[in-house]
């Protein structure tokens, strides 16, 4: 599946409908705050298997229980609809 770069319009319309994410540069921001490590490298290996699958990776980092990730394309030198899909299904792995 390609990826389709999004307009500005489009991303605009996207970012309202995505909980907890900031946009910010042609990136989709987020961190999450856990009670320990085990628990942030758990996230960030589920978050891994659904990033493989969608074959979309994210450029993150994790110090002791918090994680940080960014998504972009780089590809396509900004957003594109793949980092929603992948932001969507992240956010369905954790509640707010």
């Amino acid at each position: 599946m390609s990826a389709t770069l999004l307009t500005a319009e489009e991303l605009s319309c996207l970012a309202e409908k995505l909980s907890g994410w900031s946009l910010t540069d042609q990136r989709l921001r987020r961190q999450w705050h856990f009670q320990n490590f085990v628990e942030a490298f758990g996230f960030m290996t589920r978050v891994a298997l659904l990033a493989e699958a969608i074959n979309h990776h994210p450029e993150w980092s994790n110090v002791y229980a918090t994680v940080t990730i960014e998504l972009t394309t780089h590809d396509l030198g900004g957003l594109s609809d793949r980092d929603f899909q992948l932001a969507e299904a992240i956010n369905s792995l954790k509640p707010d």
